[in-house]
């Protein structure tokens, strides 16, 4: 507006008022300040309730999966369930249809494949993998590892090593790695019942009979064969690095671990055959017991093995002290072992001795399990192997702890663990069926293959002949050829050797070794275990034995004679002689560990010198005062000595020496007139050879005591 102007009509305002514009525009940053801040809080609000919704759709896809992962835990444990239901099914119509061409391990294992074949290729493949991350700043492998996305932190552990050519093949079934147990599994669980359920029921008597025997192939034989297959392995493996067949690093020691593992042998099959036909009795204890203690030694040798570390850069170049070190460590590991699980097995026999327990079974039996597969996991926390631990607590509980459980709780543990040893065993065989097809490092490698199965072969030809030819010279019963070639027939590796194979695939020797153990093990439990009947058949061994018949009469062996008296024949059946190192042990063992862990045995007021008094009359048993007669073992092992054995009948006694003399009916000592110590006397009437008269006379030879040593 111009000065001077008038007011035009109907303007509404005063000459010279600002327009209401101009009177906002100091307002004007309160404004925008206001605005910004609503759309802040309103922008604020969206992406919190963004982010709740994103919290709460995370939540629930972690619940999903966990619901996911469960529902697959159940199908995987439902299937081996299902296999050994099928699995003893299948075992019930075979003893019944007599079928003896496939052991019960063999079905679990053709079971195993059917089902490895059905969910390898039968099931949909399902990815579980996104992308891979480089980690190239760092040079090692970590455990577990935390990884940050997007300030959450989630935790992975380690798997184990990818090939590069197979990191874009890798099968992501979920279910395959749902039935993958983690091999401590197989070490924690599975094993204790089995090893330890070996020496619970060991037969005493015909163990110690051939003691001598059994550890000489158990440990000299081990070694042996341990040293022939890793040599002959390391030609196989120098052969492959010539041919190009070897795509990674495989060291001499690698070669010996494998001739460790592979030297495990299992014949179950062979022995489950001669139980049920009952063959001959001391060729079962020679396989049995070189079988249980096998184990043990070659599971030490293994460890062993792998503790040898030479000085200097090259680790794997032989070196004298790092040989001894691994001796000592050999040595260090089994008696430390063998302590534990004796120690063991008396611990648990004093508190079942000087408790009342026995009035409460099933509290019993749960002590004496649990205190038994502690001894497991109390060795291998210890370093040592329970292995060896769990196998000696066995043989300890039923030389002692068995005598104090009362009758009730001695059916339970021996029931138990024949249950669980069962179940054990077999779902070991059907997860080596399955693991054929789902294990995800296989390395199938043909020469490697072939050259173990003749290495195998040498090697157990090299541990059986040479170590019988030595053993019969001084065993007076010799180790036929027959038995010798049984004895190599029944080489058969089975559910030790698997065990240790899985316990380490981290590396490509050691992959290359377990797939093929699991060959081995296919190949011995299905043709060798179905050829054993044939075998005893051909190899003229006999079968139908009764356990306490003693062998035929040979060159260098002699048998009592019966004359007429049915009831003096089944009375005074002479019994064959135990191993000498048996024998230097039992007295002790009679007079006194017996009566300090048990109820039997004699007081040891009688045994101890008359200043232990007080002692002894703390640590005997009233149970010793109240019989008469010292208590029972089922399957106690008594023995006799050359030259002791003098037996009366009628009016006159015929002596080992074949000097004779007229008197009542007695029993000496050859060369000397002394009294008799209780643990003799109690050896003559377990025996049936005591002082008795004999209702029928008649004429009767004793001959001398045949030796197996």
């Amino acid at each position: 507006m111009e000065p001077g102007d008038a007011a035009r009509p109907g303007s509404g305002r005063a000459t010279g008022t600002p327009p209401p514009r101009l009177l906002l525009l100091p307002l004007l940053p309160l404004l925008l300040g206001w605005g910004l801040r609503v759309a802040a809080a309103a922008s604020a609000s969206s992406s919190g309730a963004a982010a709740e919704d994103s919290s709460a759709m995370e939540e629930l896809a972690t619940e999903k999966e966990a619901e996911e992962s469960h529902r697959q835990d159940s199908v995987s444990l439902l299937t081996f369930i299902l296999l050994l239901t099928l699995t003893i099914l299948t075992i019930w119509l075979f003893k019944h249809r007599r079928v003896r061409f496939l052991h019960e391990t063999g079905l679990a294992m053709i079971y195993g494949l059917i089902v490895g074949v059905i969910l390898r290729y039968g099931t949909p493949a399902t990815s579980g993998r996104d992308k891979s991350l480089s980690c190239t700043q760092e040079d090692r492998a970590f455990s577990t590892l935390l990884v940050n996305v997007s300030g959450k932190f989630f935790e992975y552990t380690l798997k184990g090593e990818i090939s590069p050519g197979k990191i874009n093949s890798v099968e992501q079934n979920d279910m395959l790695r749902k039935v993958t147990f983690d091999p401590e599994v197989f070490f924690n669980i599975l094993l204790p019942p089995i090893i330890f359920h070996a020496g619970y029921s060991l037969k005493k008597r015909h163990f110690f009979r051939n003691l001598g025997s059994i550890l000489a192939y158990a440990f000299l034989g081990t070694a042996v064969s341990c040293f022939i297959i890793g040599n002959l392995m390391y030609g196989v493996v120098k052969l492959m690095k010539i041919m190009g067949q070897l795509s990674d690093k495989f060291y001499y020691t690698d070669c010996l671990f494998f001739g460790a593992i592979i030297s495990a042998t299992d014949p179950v099959t062979v022995l489950a055959i001669f139980n049920e036909l009952h063959a001959d009795v001391d060729l079962y204890a020679l396989l049995f017991g070189e079988s249980v203690l096998n184990d043990a030694v070659a599971i030490v040798l293994s460890s062993s093995i792998v503790a040898y570390q030479p000085a200097g850069l090259n680790t794997h170049a032989f070196d004298a002290a790092a040989f001894f070190k691994s001796v000592g460590i050999f040595l260090g590991i089994f008696s430390g072992s063998f302590t534990m699980g004796a120690v063991t097995g008396v611990v648990t026999a004093l508190v079942t001795k000087f408790t009342k327990l026995h009035c409460f079974p099933l509290l019993e039996t749960a002590l004496f399990f649990l205190m038994s597969w502690s001894t497991f996991l109390l060795a291998e926390a210890c370093g040592f192997t329970g292995v060896v631990a769990v196998l000696f607590c066995g043989i300890t509980q039923a030389h002692y702890t068995y005598n104090n459980l009362s009758v009730e709780s001695r059916s339970r543990t021996k029931q138990l663990f024949e249950v669980l040893h069962f179940l054990a065993e077999n779902f070991i065989f059907s997860y080596m069926g399955l693991a054929l097809f789902t294990f995800q490092k296989h390395v199938f490698s043909p020469i490697f293959i072939i050259g173990a199965f003749v290495a195998i072969f040498l090697g157990r030809a090299a541990h059986i002949y040479p170590l019988s030819f030595f053993l019969n010279l001084g065993r007076r019963h010799k180790i036929g050829w027959n038995f010798q070639h049984m004895m190599m027939f029944s080489g058969l590796r089975g559910a030790m050797a698997f065990a240790l194979a899985i316990r380490d695939t981290a590396s490509y020797a050691r992959q290359m070794m377990f797939t093929t153990t699991l060959l081995i093990v296919f190949f011995t439990v299905w043709i060798i275990g179905g050829g054993t009947t044939p075998m005893l058949s051909w190899l003229n061994i006999r079968v139908g034995v009764d356990p306490d018949q003693d062998p035929p009469p040979n060159n260098d062996s002699f048998q009592v004679l019966q004359g007429d008296g049915p009831d003096s024949a089944r009375g005074n059946r002479t019994k064959q002689e135990s191993a000498w190192i048996f024998r230097l042990w039992y007295s002790f063992d009679h007079n006194y560990l017996k009566p300090i862990l048990t109820h039997s045995g004699p007081p040891l007021t009688t045994t101890l010198p008359a200043w232990c008094g007080l002692l002894a009359r703390c640590l005997t048993s009233p149970q010793v005062y109240d019989n008469q007669e010292p208590l029972r073992e089922e399957d106690s092992d008594f023995i006799l000595t050359e030259g002791d054995l003098t037996l009366t009948y009628g009016d006159s006694t015929v002596t080992a020496n074949g000097s004779s003399s007229s008197h009542t009916a007695s029993t000496s000592l050859e060369g000397s007139r002394r009294t008799k110590s209780n643990s003799e006397e109690v050896l003559e009437r377990d025996l049936g050879m005591g002082d008795q008269k004999v209702s029928s006379r008649g004429t009767r030879l004793v001959f001398p005591l045949e030796d197996n040593a």
